[in-house]
């Protein structure tokens, strides 16, 4: 690997490269992502307006762990391992549902919706029992924007409303509180590292090149900008009629928000927040995307849109056509992070020079090295690194 000449004692000769390929499949280093990078981030689970009824439920598995969050009597939203103090049985199964309390299959220890342990049968024959102390373990949980996010770990990180606090005004007219569920949360596992899914999400150079759907809607205004915590993309949609019938159909349906700017009215919005989870916003609608690690080399895709309340025909029309625009570029997207993954299994490739144009895979990168130093190596430490 080629460096550049030191320039002055904070420069970074790695600057300017991407991780090495080791990365995308070590289990030592999905080992440490998961402790160093996945158990301290914020996890977004849902609306607010998915769990409306007291013990309305929502569920999500990553790291291992598998969390529960839930509407209590007093209607305040709280979120607990989805794990019995008894035996370590799971509690629910799914990953929505609603429960008057919460009850072990196992033995029927019985919780109430704010954690509390107040059923135990033939409770007597446990001596080493405190009921009082052996509530649901509850987790780190977060309200932004209507919002639910949850974090396994405080490691002294910034809050989500911090992350986006210099976004504000950009996210204010979208009235993210008022949201409602179109549809429910899609799944879609890749046979990809996370870091691969990022990655792609973040790069605006593929862009002219992969998309030509995205190209043709967006001309050459697709832009993208790198913070400490949060990625931004975006583009606007031209005039020129696009040759393909969805593309066109949404230029010619797409019908004006009044509670939108002008200048929103034909912008296309993404936000990925570290470290993968993403919000894209469009006149029409709004979703979530995270890309959760289930492995080395493999990943779960976890999605869903929601919009405001607008029963004009132009306007479903929209959302149906985003939706059609978006399963290409996804079909697309899924292509080329499999030839990624694919590609990185070969000896002859380690890192690759970035463009000062990558800015956000740029600024991951030396995030990621900052956190994880074994980053910093082209080539694998010995086996068993992470738990030394």
């Amino acid at each position: 690997m080629a460096t550049a000449p030191l320039r002055d004692s904070h420069f970074d000769p790695q600057d300017g490269w991407s991780l090495p390929a080791w990365t995308y499949s070590d289990p030592d280093f999905h080992a440490a992502e998961m402790e160093k990078i996945f158990r301290p981030s914020w996890q977004v689970v849902c609306h607010d307006s998915d769990i409306p009824n007291v013990g309305d439920w929502h569920s999500i598995d990553y790291c291992g762990e598998s969390v529960i969050l839930v509407r209590g009597t007093d209607r305040n939203v709280r979120a607990f391992t989805n794990v019995c103090r008894h035996r370590g049985s799971r509690l629910v199964d799914g990953a929505v549902g609603c429960a008057k309390k919460l009850v072990c299959p196992y033995h029927a220890w019985t919780y109430e919706l704010d954690g509390r342990l107040t059923g135990v049968p033939d409770s007597a024959s446990y001596p080493t029992l405190d009921k009082g102390k052996a509530g649901l373990v509850p987790v780190g949980l977060e309200q932004w924007r209507g919002f639910w996010f949850v974090r396994l770990e405080d490691d002294g990180g910034p809050s989500v409303a911090s992350m986006m606090a210099p976004y504000e005004a950009q996210v204010a007219p979208y009235r993210f509180e008022e949201l409602g569920a179109l549809g429910r949360v899609t799944l879609r596992p890749r046979e990809v590292n996370w870091k691969n899914v990022g990655d792609n999400y973040s790069d605006g150079l593929h862009i002219p090149v992969a998309h030509p759907g995205l190209t043709r809607l967006f001309g050459k205004s697709y832009g993208v900008e790198a913070e400490d915590n949060v990625d931004r993309m975006w583009g606007d949609l031209i005039d020129r009629p696009s040759v393909n019938w969805s593309e066109r159909m949404y230029q010619r349906l797409l019908p004006p928000v009044p509670h939108l700017p002008q200048a929103n009215q034909r912008h296309w919005l993404y936000f990925k927040l570290w470290p993968n989870v993403a919000f894209d916003i469009y006149p029409d609608q709004v979703d979530f995307m995270q890309w959760l690690p289930t492995g080395p080399t493999t990943c779960l895709i976890r999605e869903i849109s929601y919009v405001l309340p607008d029963e004009r025909r132009e306007m479903k029309a929209a959302r149906y056509l985003n939706w059609r625009i978006n399963r290409q570029v996804n079909a697309e997207d899924t292509e080329l992070i499999t030839r990624v993954q694919q590609g990185m299994q070969s000896k002859s490739f380690t890192m690759g020079p970035l463009s000062d144009k990558e800015v956000c895979l740029k600024h991951f990168c030396s995030r990621m090295r900052e956190i994880i130093p074994e980053a910093r190596r082209e080539h694998a430490p010995g086996a068993g690194w992470s738990k030394a």
